[in-house]
């Protein structure tokens, strides 16, 4: 672990920005020690302990629904968050010229190593009782965007979308490098998309987005190694400022998908299914939510995303740089595939511990 210390990340801090931290720290109640810059955020040592002074980027609301879900999450048996400081007037922020700052308990940890495949379950678990504690939040008084998605039908447009790369490809006359070899594997990822969406249509994808809705679903958004801290043997989720309304399964496969890229998973089902199995040690998961997870997980979003870019936004990159990405996709064609074989047998022997949906 100590290769992931946050000291790495630890950033110089100019006169300018000491007296106006000084000045913005005047509005609390602790004596400050010592002061560091660490990413876009600033470590303070202080009387009582370490806490983190964060400004507030674009509007307060974000922070708002922080806070708030951070002291219902702790109401609900979830303290393993960042806890918020008032001022000695008891607001949530402090002004200083214009911008705003708020200060949160600093947690003194280390950074997942999510190489480790015992870390990334343990970063599930973490992940499934976040989601379980905030099921009894009442969000109607969160101002969070509901991302509920028709996913179905973005599927379904993607997979237009490379119908069109086939047909514009195969018009040219002249073809470069990229073209061939994008067009050579461009039925392969059409059939693993198409299978995606005959999987999300047998699903109760519906069913599930209905009661995701229903019941107002609090996902993180941004659950990966930089947001979670190990300290000592407990692991703690922080910054939810991203949170929103969505199907959990969506944080869990968003994490998983992020994870087979690397070098250390390249896409083996067996480290995929000990993380599901993880999760739901702790928070049940229903043969419709495996079956949507697997369109989420292995659809070819980064192929489509890739010609997409190519072929209808026409970005401006070199020809090396396509290849680039694109060589980087397709080293993991064969094991994706064997992936989505490996995830449908999985689910031939699944045991649906929750019960049916209402």
């Amino acid at each position: 672990m100590g290769d992931r210390k946050l000291i790495q990340y630890v950033d110089e801090l100019t006169d300018k920005e000491k007296s106006m931290i000084k000045k913005v720290l005047e509005n609390y109640n602790f004596s400050v020690i010592d002061i560091s810059k660490v990413r876009s955020s600033y470590k303070i040592d202080t009387n009582i302990g370490a806490v983190c002074l964060k400004r507030v980027k674009h509007n307060k609301t974000k922070t708002l629904n922080s806070n708030y879900l951070a002291e219902e999450l702790n109401k609900n048996d979830f303290p393993y968050t960042s806890k918020f400081f008032r001022t000695k007037d008891n607001y949530l922020f402090a002004a200083h010229k214009k911008m705003y700052f708020y200060v949160v308990e600093w947690i003194d940890g280390d950074e997942c190593d999510l190489n480790d495949i015992e870390e990334a379950c343990n970063c599930v678990r973490l992940l499934a009782r976040f989601h379980l504690s905030s099921q009894y939040i009442d969000t109607k008084v969160l101002k969070i965007k509901n991302n509920l998605k028709n996913w179905p039908r973005i599927f379904k447009k993607n997979l237009g979308d490379l119908d069109k790369i086939k047909k514009h490809i195969e018009k040219k006359r002249l073809r470069s490098e990229f073209d061939k070899v994008y067009k050579s594997y461009l039925d392969s990822f059409y059939n693993m998309g198409s299978m995606c969406l005959q999987v999300l249509n047998t699903s109760d994808y519906y069913a599930l987005s209905k009661k995701a809705n229903e019941q107002k679903f609090v996902c993180h958004d941004s659950f990966y190694y930089q947001n979670i801290i190990k300290k000592d043997d407990t692991y703690y989720i922080v910054n939810l400022d991203n949170i929103l309304i969505d199907l959990h399964i969506n944080d869990l496969s968003k994490f998983i998908r992020r994870l087979m890229f690397k070098k250390e998973y390249q896409w083996d089902f067996e480290k995929a299914k000990t993380m599901i199995e993880a999760y739901n040690s702790i928070n049940k998961l229903s043969r419709s939510e495996l079956e949507s997870m697997l369109s989420m997980i292995i659809f070819p979003h980064k192929f489509c995303r890739l010609g997409k870019k190519r072929y209808i936004k026409h970005k401006d990159w070199s020809e090396s740089k396509y290849i680039r990405k694109l060589n980087k996709l397709l080293r993991y064609n064969e094991a994706q595939q064997k992936f989505l074989n490996d995830y449908l047998c999985y689910l031939g022997s699944f045991d649906d511990f929750k019960e049916n949906i209402d």
